[in-house]
């Protein structure tokens, strides 16, 4: 509590300090602030650029590789938006295998055949201020299934199959822990995801000296949960809440003591084969409105041991389609890319990452989607010194970006005529998206649009800000290896941000060429 209360007496600090008519430039500000006590254990990488001039207005680290975390996904979303255009869309579509007797039932598989889009959930879009889903989280496989159902299916013979065979089945990128990938951030990618690949176990105390009660959102058997649990009286436990793969296959354990006047916890956890998830989630969906199912849910990959080639295709075949039964369109890209940058999801960026390289290279692989983003960066004016990334999202830790190299991104894009929905995409300071509980207090609210990055050890802030001046500047901010808290770190980047709001004044003769 001391740490944090200093770190928010330093920002209010710097916020009062950066307002009076007499101040230092831009430089000796930003400088004062990294070369504090606070800030000395700390790699810092700075660089800001005034759009409307071009000019450099700060830069320290600026050309040095830092572990970016998130600020990744300002990448995969900006060759997302160039390369597919904002107006595209995914298609999501059932297709019966097999004819349909007089009974109404269909005599093979049930095919649900992923398009590669990243919000079949209960989602509600468009986006607003947070991230809502409705109650029922089946709802778009309950649209599926009603169609089915429409088209005169009253039983299935065969299997209810998850085909996300459009990716090459592929699902951890270089570079990731294996302890992410249990956890609902940590997800495979895949064509067809459900609900964001999430299962959400909900803990509340039981009774005292039994076990805690589980929820599992939504109802679904898919992990098999191992409840090992206990509820100790008191406020505090010897040892908290974990949930861990458990020794069979298909099985989660839960365990470890939950207090009996805790308020709950809620674990987010990702099914480990996200076409099997959503094709279970269909046949529920299917059996809840009558249709008998007499096969099992399973799931169809394209495995890439069966392709010639990883970096170019075509991957695969085209899956079978005697019948298409129903179909769900996603909403627009623009949109789309709106909930991957303010909620920062991990899976749709990969998920964009590859059908980019499907787009481009006839195969949707994790090679053909670093090849794409390469090419793609290499356009926006990057050198190839300037990054190293293996995936869409910042979760590796392979990935590697200078501050001058990102800078460069934002005025590629500033540039761009995907520009409007570029900025609407990302968090706006102290209004929404994680971005929503920081500058909140402070004259930045509203002026900075910027991705945030977290990591152990790791912390980024990059995007754009509107300047008192009406100037706009782009900005990168990079923490890596700090030895204070994150808090207190956090707290410094902000407070440097947030002297952007006050850049220094213009030279005589100069003046804004451009909008906000």
């Amino acid at each position: 509590m001391v740490r944090l209360a200093a770190s928010l007496l330093l920002l209010a600090a710097s916020l009062a300090h950066a307002q009076t008519a007499e101040k230092p430039n831009l430089s000796q500000r930003i400088g004062d602030l990294l070369g504090r006590p606070a800030a000395q254990r700390t790699h810092w990488g700075v660089c800001v650029v005034d759009l409307d001039t071009g000019e450099t207005l700060y830069q320290h680290g600026e050309d040095r590789l830092f572990v970016p975390a998130s600020n990744v996904k300002l990448f995969s979303t900006a060759m997302a938006l160039r390369r597919l255009g904002r107006d595209y869309a995914f298609t999501t579509s059932v297709v019966g295998e097999g004819s349909i007797s007089e009974s109404g039932q269909l005599d093979g598989d049930l095919r649900l055949i992923g398009g590669g889009d990243t919000n079949l959930s209960s989602r509600e879009l468009p986006y607003r201020k947070s991230e809502d889903f409705a109650q029922d989280r089946l709802g778009p496989l309950r649209q599926l299934a009603q169609a089915v159902k429409n088209a005169g299916i009253e039983s299935v013979a065969g299997n209810v199959v998850g085909d996300d065979s459009r990716y090459v089945w592929q699902p951890y990128p270089r570079g990731w822990s294996y302890a992410d990938t249990l956890q609902g951030y940590g997800s495979p990618t895949s064509a067809l995801v459900f609900n964001d690949n999430l299962i959400s176990l909900r803990v509340t105390p039981g009774a005292v000296g039994g076990p805690a009660r589980v929820a599992v959102v939504p109802t679904l058997p898919y992990y098999s949960l191992s409840n090992r649990t206990l509820t100790a009286s008191g406020r505090t436990v010897a040892r908290s809440l974990q949930v861990r793969r458990g020794e069979a296959p298909g099985q989660v354990v839960l365990a470890g003591q939950i207090p009996s006047r805790s308020g709950g916890r809620i674990f987010e956890l990702a099914a480990d084969d996200p076409a099997l998830y959503a094709a279970v989630a269909l046949k529920q969906a299917l059996v809840d409105l009558g249709v008998e199912v007499q096969g099992r849910a399973v799931a169809h990959h394209l495995l890439p041991d069966r392709l010639a080639s990883l970096r170019s295709g075509p991957g695969a075949s085209a899956s079978k389609r005697e019948k298409t039964l129903a179909e769900l369109t996603s909403h627009p890209l623009s949109e789309l890319i709106r909930v991957v940058n303010k909620d920062s999801e991990n899976l749709h960026a990969e998920m964009l990452l590859r059908e980019v390289a499907l787009h481009e290279s006839g195969i949707a692989t994790q090679e053909a989607a670093i090849q794409s983003l390469r090419r793609f960066l290499a356009e926006a004016g990057l050198r190839t010194n300037e990054f190293v990334l293996r995936d869409g999202s910042g979760l590796s830790r392979h990935d590697l970006l200078s501050p001058r190299g990102t800078v460069r991104l934002l005025e590629h894009m500033w540039r761009s005529e995907d520009r409007d929905a570029y900025l609407h995409s990302l968090p706006v300071a102290g209004l929404d998206g994680t971005l929503d509980w920081r500058f909140g207090r402070t004259p930045a609210r509203g002026r900075i649009r910027a991705k945030t990055g977290s990591m152990s050890h790791v912390l980024a802030l990059s995007g754009y800000v509107s300047s008192h001046g009406g100037r706009t500047l782009a900005f990168a901010i990079f923490a890596n290896n700090f030895g204070i808290a994150q808090s207190s770190t956090r707290y410094l980047v902000d407070a440097i941000a947030a002297e952007l709001i006050y850049p220094d004044p213009l030279s005589s003769g100069a003046g804004p060429g451009g909008t906000n």
